[in-house]
C-alpha cells in the first residue's frame, strides 16, 4: 500500500503510533495521611530551589493550578524572566534562609538544581514537612537516594521526580504487553541517547575566570570542596563534571530506561560494567561510552541484561532488527496529525482492531528544514541555542529483546510497539491493568493533597536512581563493580565504594 510517496510501513508509523494523554490515577496505596492535607480543592503553595532553565517549566507547569509564593536562585541572570513572571514573589539565593522565613506559608517546594545538590535541598525541606519534586536524577550518590527514600518515609509528605516519562501512557502500554507475555520472557533491553550536547572526555579542568556579579558561586558549590570559577561549568557544562553532574546516563536514562524499570521491575542489580568509553578523562565523563547492568531473575522473570549507549548519533545496529525499522523515538515527519491541523493526535487508540478507518490517507512531507539561526559575523550562539541545536541531531529511544519478539519505546515511554512495527497492524493492547496518570506534575500535586502516591514517589525513583548512580561510577571507575544492595556496598572496588556517599563542606550538612 503507498499513498503519495509514503510507504505502508510509513503511513502506518505516521497515523497508528500517537502519543497519549493519560487517564486515571497511579499509586499502590489509596491515600497519604489525610491529617494536615489540603482539600483537593484548595491551592498549594509552592516554592521553587532553582527558578531558571529547566526549573522554569517545573515553575509554570505547577502554576498552572497552584500559587508560586518563593523563589530562589543563585543565578539571577539565569532566573531573570521567571523572576518578571512574579515580580510580588520573595526572592533568595540561599535556598536554606528561603525555608526558614518563608517556611510557614510553603506547602511543597520543587527542585531543580545541579545533581550534587538535590539531596540536601529536598532533606532541608522535607524535614520541614514540604513535599517535594526533584528533578532527575534523583541524587547524585547512592547514599543520598537511600537517605531520600528514608526521609520520604520519616516526615510522611508526597514526592516525585522529574522523569515524566514515568507519567506516559507508552510506558504502562509497554509494562502490560509484557506481562501479557507478547514478546516473551525478555532477557535484554538497549537503551540509547544522543546525550550529551555539552562538553565531555577533556583532559583538564577548565580555567579559572571571575565570578560574574549576579552568581553566587560558594552557594552554587554548595556541599562540594572550594574550587575556582569558570563560565565553563554554566550554564549546562556541569552535567559532564564528576563532582557536580552523573553524565549523560544520570541526564537521561531516567527517561528512557523508566519504561524497562517499571515494566521488569528491575530491583537492584547484581553487577554494573562500563564496557567501553572514549575520551577519558580525570575530571569529567567520557565522551562516549557503553554501561551494561547485570539484574538477577525477579519473580517468574528471567536474568536480564540492560545495554547502555550514550553519544548516539542515530539507533544502535542491535542484533536480530530487521532492516529499515525505526527504534525508539519516531521522525518528526512521521508523528501523527489530526486532519488539517498540525497538531500531535491526542492519545493512542487502545483496544479494538487497528485498521485504516481510524487514519487520516493525507500524506505529509517531510518538514521543511529549521530555519537558520541569524548570527552576526564572529557572534557565537548562545548556550540555549547551541544546546538546542545539538538535541535535535541523534535518536532516544530503548528496545526490549524478548523469546518472542520485541517492544521499542521512545525517550519518554512514548510510541510503544511491537518490532517490526507489521505486527501493530492488528494488534490489539491488553486490558489496562495499571492505573493512568493524570499528568506528571498533576500526578505530584494530587499526592499532595491526600491522593494516591505520585507514580515516580520515592519509593520507587530512590532505588531505580541508585542503580542509575552505580553505572556513574562504573564510568568514572572504568570497570565492573559487584554490587551487594542488601549491605549497600561494592565489594570489588574500595576506591569506588569511597564514591558512594558525597563529602560535605564545611558548613553543609545533609539535614
Amino acid at each position: 500500500m503507498k499513498h503519495d510517496g509514503i510507504t505502508r510501513r510509513h503511513f502506518f508509523y505516521g497515523t497508528l503510533l500517537a502519543g497519549a494523554v493519560p487517564l486515571g490515577g497511579f499509586g499502590s496505596e489509596p491515600s497519604l495521611k489525610a491529617l494536615g492535607y489540603k482539600s483537593p480543592n484548595e491551592k498549594l503553595n509552592i516554592a521553587s530551589i532553582g527558578a531558571g532553565g529547566k526549573a522554569s517549566s517545573d515553575i509554570e507547569a505547577c502554576a498552572e493550578t497552584e500559587n508560586i509564593v518563593a523563589l530562589c536562585d543563585v543565578d539571577e541572570k539565569r532566573a531573570e524572566e521567571t523572576y518578571k513572571g512574579y515580580p510580588s514573589v520573595p526572592k533568595y539565593k540561599d535556598f536554606r534562609a528561603m525555608l526558614d522565613k518563608e517556611g510557614k506559608s510553603v506547602d511543597a517546594v520543587i527542585v531543580t538544581i545541579p545533581d550534587h545538590m538535590h539531596a540536601t535541598a529536598a532533606v532541608h525541606a522535607m524535614e520541614r514537612g514540604k513535599h517535594v519534586y526533584v528533578q532527575k536524577p534523583l541524587a547524585h550518590t547512592v547514599w543520598e537516594c537511600r537517605q531520600l527514600a528514608e526521609a520520604a518515609e520519616k516526615y510522611g509528605v508526597a514526592t516525585q521526580m522529574g522523569n515524566q516519562g514515568y507519567s506516559n501512557e507508552g510506558t504502562r502500554q509497554c509494562a502490560e504487553m509484557i506481562w501479557a507475555g507478547d514478546i516473551g520472557d525478555v532477557t535484554e533491553v538497549h537503551a540509547w541517547t544522543n546525550r550529551p550536547v555539552w562538553p565531555q572526555g577533556l583532559p583538564d579542568l577548565p580555567a579559572a575566570s571571575p565570578v560574574p556579579s549576579y552568581l553566587d558561586w560558594d552557594l552554587w558549590l554548595g556541599i562540594e570542596k572550594e574550587r575556582p570559577y569558570s563560565d565553563k561549568y554554566l550554564p549546562f557544562a556541569w552535567r559532564g563534571f564528576f563532582d557536580f553532574g552523573c553524565g549523560a546516563l544520570g541526564d537521561m536514562a531516567c527517561h528512557i530506561l523508566g519504561a524497562p524499570n517499571m515494566a521488569l521491575r528491575l530491583g537492584a542489580p547484581t553487577s554494573v560494567e562500563c564496557i567501553s568509553q572514549e575520551g577519558r578523562s580525570e575530571y569529567y565523563f567520557p565522551s562516549k561510552s557503553v554501561v551494561r547492568f547485570d539484574f538477577p531473575a525477579r519473580g517468574s522473570m528471567p536474568p536480564v541484561k540492560i545495554f547502555w549507549y550514550d553519544a548516539m548519533k542515530q539507533q544502535p545496529d542491535i542484533r536480530g532488527v530487521p532492516r529499515g525499522e525505526i527504534l525508539g523515538d519516531l521522525p518528526r515527519h512521521l508523528i501523527p496529525r489530526e486532519r488539517n491541523s498540525m497538531e500531535p493526535r491526542e492519545r493512542q487508540i487502545i483496544g479494538g482492531v487497528f485498521s485504516e478507518e481510524f487514519f487520516t490517507l493525507q500524506a505529509e512531507p517531510p518538514p521543511p528544514a529549521p530555519a537558520p539561526v541569524l548570527q552576526k559575523p564572529g557572534e557565537k550562539l548562545s548556550p540555549d541555542a547551541q544546546v538546542g541545536r545539538l538535541i535535535s541531531i541523534g535518536s532516544n529511544g530503548s528496545l526490549f529483546v524478548g523469546d518472542k519478539g520485541m517492544i521499542t519505546t521512545g525517550t519518554y515511554g512514548e510510541w510503544t510497539r511491537l518490532i517490526p512495527v507489521e505486527k501493530m497492524w492488528d494488534y490489539k493492547f491488553p486490558l489496562e491493568f495499571l492505573p493512568r496518570s493524570p499528568g506528571h506534575y498533576r500526578d505530584w500535586i494530587r499526592a499532595c493533597k491526600g491522593g494516591s502516591p505520585a507514580c515516580s514517589n520515592f519509593s520507587v525513583a530512590a532505588p531505580f536512581t541508585e542503580w542509575i548512580a552505580l553505572g556513574a561510577l562504573a564510568i568514572k571507575f572504568n570497570t565492573k563493580l559487584e554490587w551487594d544492595s542488601a549491605n549497600a556496598r561494592i565489594t570489588n572496588n574500595p576506591g569506588a565504594e569511597d564514591c558512594l556517599k558525597p563529602m560535605f563542606r564545611k558548613g553543609w550538612s545533609l539535614a
